[in-house]
């Protein structure tokens, strides 16, 4: 009673462009159901988790965390829900994405004023950047 389209967890990451790893961590984190396992013992996956497997792939390079891409799959099916509601998770994470771009960008400029400040020779122990990195104060009210 074997189902010839189920794949091994080999095939399914091969398919879906992942580790076998990831599909276990996966299963771990409840994103993807315990599939079950044939006489042998091998796990046999239904051809339709290739699609899940990209979909949470797809959303973790968007910048969604496993606890969101959890919601987003929640959402895909609750007919309570609409795409509002997915809209709205999306923007959220967009404006969380712009908030850490801010933060990059201002990080970047403290750096560059600290690595403007050194010559780049002498000992370490004269280094301006050494020396600013271990000031008290804050590196961000650096002039």
């Amino acid at each position: 009673m074997g189902n010839t389209s189920a794949l091994k967890i080999g095939e399914l990451a091969k398919a879906a462009g992942v580790g076998v790893e990831t599909i276990r961590y996966y299963e771990r984190r409840s994103l993807l159901a315990p599939p079950p396992r044939r006489a042998s013992g091998y796990r046999q996956y239904p051809p339709m988790t290739v699609r899940r497997v990209r979909f949470i792939r797809r959303a973790q390079t968007l910048g969604f965390t496993l606890k969101e891409i959890e919601e987003l799959l929640a959402l895909r099916v609750d007919d309570e829900r609409s795409c509002a509601d997915v809209r709205a998770l999306a923007r959220a994470k967009l404006e969380d994405i712009e908030r850490r771009v801010a933060e990059l960008q201002q990080m970047g400029r403290a750096l560059e004023r600290v690595a403007r400040r050194c010559r780049g020779r002498g000992p370490t122990s004269e280094c301006p950047i050494l020396e600013v990195l271990d000031e008290v104060e804050d590196v961000n009210a650096e002039g």
